[in-house]
């Protein structure tokens, strides 16, 4: 592969782009569902292809095949000179500016003990069925569902600045599901979590780790339970959220209006744009002091975790929020560069000071590195010399034959010091929900609406009665205001999401959110009057 993307970036430089990346990538998908005791689906795909991404005359200009012989790679990359060039003539913003990114050849592959391409279709088929047959023991469940999916994706990434890196990675999810009715009432329960289950960029291993048989006759206990229960009630209360539900919370209130693609508004058609604007960076309190958010692409079996992102800039682990704080976004090459001249000209900037590992901050609106302290470890932040902000390395495309844009990596929610236990033996009065039903959320990211498939009233520091058709609401900085307890490393989890979409035409990425429960007041609950 290192002589068809040389091809294709002499040829790009030869027709004149002053920059030019291009990506071989090779993907092999896997996916088996059986509903009802009955094999629904086995699908497999694969497909190979090259996208080049140029720029001339400060504009972009893509192009992709999926044939690899020299003649079709050097027409595709004139093609895409001749795009930029074209998208030149009619540009209405200022020319792309790249922040600088280190030259580094180098491969990089995800963890793996067991390849789930090589353990055999009957066992993941049988695996299902076993699951199946122990959730459909009550004829109330009328559907009892599973999959399991595997993924891998090798890719080729140079650009004309030097840079060439190799990567493979493989990703393993699977759950299982099951739905009651009676009497028209209609309940369902999913394990380890809803649509799809869970996801790891890991081995079969993981399935195995699941124990889908092992949990079937609960999935389907409590979906029956729910049938019974009482209605969460409407009013306001506090709010213990579990870890599968606080990390859809993450990704729709924290991780898309992070994106800086969103916050300058060339993201804004397909889901939003952004409420945390250039002139909150460094002021904003997003959350309580309890609250410290990052982005991590370093985390090994994270589904957004890599060892570079589709510009060639290495994984990095950068805060957003700290101690409540709002200190940073999700950034490309070209964002960041526009990001720097934000800040030269003020317009961003103040908050934490010189040492605070933010992008905005200082005095005069100087800016810091977000490099310095303990949980930036190598994200690219503005120097207090204005040498500028660097990419903090959040471009992913969606396959060869899609321009890379940005996406989560991996948004975590930093763990606390409270076990689950202290957290309710705590809490007078509240309710405890769990696994994601449904979800809505403006198109700024503020104003917000979920609802889960199950919750638990806590009473006196005990958890007491099922409820059924728990929703909550809130103002996202309001809400993340309101936490006062995150749970422990030992209670948190990361999950991952594989089917995050955004772009036009439509992109999806594999995230990843690491969350432990937490708790947060005056939330307003219930689909009633307040």
């Amino acid at each position: 592969m290192r002589d068809v993307v040389r091809k294709a970036l002499d040829t790009a430089r030869a027709r004149g782009a002053a920059y030019a990346d291009a990506r071989v990538v090779t993907r092999r998908e896997q996916d088996v569902v059986t509903k009802n005791g009955k094999v629904e689906s086995v699908s497999s795909s694969q497909s190979r292809g090259i996208g080049v991404r140029v720029l001339v005359d400060g504009a972009w200009g893509f192009a992709s095949t999926s044939v690899l012989d020299d003649r079709e790679v050097m027409r595709i990359a004139e093609k895409a000179v001749e795009i930029a060039r074209a998208s030149a003539l009619v540009r209405s913003d200022p020319p792309v500016e790249l922040a600088p990114v280190d030259p580094v050849e180098d491969r990089w592959g995800s963890p793996m003990k067991e390849d789930p391409f090589s353990v055999k279709l009957e066992e993941k088929i049988n695996l299902l069925l076993e699951a199946d047959r122990l959730m459909r023991q009550d004829p109330r469940i009328r559907v009892a569902q599973g999959s399991v999916s595997v993924f891998r994706e090798d890719k080729v990434f140079a650009s004309t600045e030097g840079t060439y890196v190799e990567q493979s990675k493989t990703e393993t999810g699977a759950g299982i599901s099951a739905l009651a009715a009676e009497a028209g009432e209609v309940q369902r329960r999913s394990y380890p979590s809803s649509f799809g289950g869970d996801y790891a960029a890991r081995g079969y291993e993981y399935v195995r780790e699941m124990d889908l048989v092992g949990h079937a006759e609960q999935v389907a206990h409590e979906a029956l339970a729910l049938l019974e229960a009482p209605q969460c009630p409407s009013g306001t209360t506090t709010v213990i959220l579990g870890s599968g539900q606080l990390a859809l919370q993450v990704h729709e209130s924290c991780g898309h209006p992070s994106e800086l693609d969103r916050v300058f508004g060339t993201e804004a058609s397909y889901a939003g744009t952004s409420f945390i604007t250039p002139d909150k960076l460094g002021k904003l309190q997003y959350g309580s002091a309890a609250v410290n958010i990052v982005a991590d692409a370093t985390i090994p079996g994270g589904l957004g975790s890599f060892g570079y992102d589709d510009e060639g800039v290495p994984a990095q682990r950068v805060p957003l929020v700290r101690n409540g704080l709002y200190v940073n976004y999700l950034t490309s090459r070209e964002t960041a560069a526009r990001l720097s001249r934000h800040l030269a000209r003020g317009t961003a900037g103040g908050g934490g000071g010189a040492g605070g590992g933010s992008v905005g901050g200082g005095a005069g609106g100087t800016a810091a590195s977000n490099a310095a302290g303990p949980d930036a470890g190598g994200g690219g932040g503005m120097a207090a010399g204005g040498k500028g902000v660097r990419s903090n390395g959040t471009m992913r495309a969606d396959g060869w034959n899609r321009l890379p844009i940005i996406r989560m990596t991996n948004i975590n929610l930093e763990p606390g010091d409270w076990s689950f236990e202290e957290l309710v033996r705590d809490t007078k009065e509240g309710i405890y929900m769990e696994t994601n039903k449904s979800w809505s959320i403006d198109d700024k990211r503020l104003n917000f609406q979920f609802g889960t498939e199950i919750a638990w009233e806590i009473k006196d520091g005990s958890l007491g009665r099922m409820l059924k058709n728990p929703t909550y609401t809130g103002i996202t900085p309001e809400f993340w205001r309101s936490c006062d307890a995150v749970c422990d490393r030992k209670h948190w989890h990361l999950w991952g999401l594989p089917n995050c979409g955004k772009g036009e035409p439509p992109q999806l990425a594999h995230v990843g959110h690491g969350t432990a429960p937490a708790r947060f007041r005056n939330v307003r609950v219930g689909v009633g009057k307040w």
